[in-house]
C-alpha cells in the first residue's frame, strides 16, 4: 500500500501519526513538508480531498498567521494558498494520503480510517502514553 505522509519531526502529532503507519507494517513516503512543501495542485487536491476549506488546513500556532493578517475572513482560497506555499509552517500537518482516503491528522488517530483496518496486531501508545490500539489492534475510544 502506498503512503505518503506531509511530516514534520519536530511535531508529536506528526511523530505518533508516523508510528501508527509503520505500526500496521507500513514504510510510507515520507515528505518534509517544510523543506519541500507540496505543489499547489496537490496542496488543493489534498485539502479537497479530506473534506477541508483551505482556511480549515492553516496552522495558527507557531506561525506568523496573526503577522500576516490570515485571520481576515476577506482573505480568499488563493491567496491563503500563495500564503500557505510561500510559509510551509502554515500548512497544518501531519496530512496522510493512502488509497483509502486523505486525512488531516489531527489527532494523530485519523490515520486509522484510512489504512486497512486488519493490518493493526497489538497494542499501541501514543508518546504522551495515551493508549491507541488494544492488545488485539483494536482501536480505543
Amino acid at each position: 500500500m502506498r503512503v505518503t505522509i506531509y511530516h514534520n519531526p519536530a511535531c508529536g502529532t506528526s511523530r505518533n501519526t508516523l508510528a501508527l503507519i509503520r505500526h500496521a507494517g507500513i514504510e510510507p513516503e515520507i515528505v518534509d513538508y517544510l523543506a519541500h512543501p507540496p505543489s499547489r495542485d496537490m496542496l488543493r487536491q489534498m485539502i479537497a480531498d479530506a473534506g477541508l476549506t483551505v482556511r480549515a488546513a492553516l496552522r495558527e500556532k507557531g506561525t506568523p498567521y496573526e503577522a500576516l493578517g490570515l485571520s481576515d475572513p476577506a482573505i480568499g482560497d488563493e491567496t491563503l494558498l500563495d500564503h500557505m506555499l510561500a510559509t510551509p509552517v502554515l500548512i497544518n500537518r501531519p496530512f496522510v494520503v493512502t488509497p483509502l482516503g486523505t486525512r488531516l491528522c489531527r489527532p494523530s488517530e485519523e490515520v486509522l480510517d484510512i489504512l486497512p483496518a486488519d493490518a493493526f496486531h497489538g497494542a499501541f501508545v501514543k508518546e504522551d502514553g495515551e493508549a491507541v490500539l488494544d492488545e488485539a489492534g483494536r482501536r480505543i475510544r
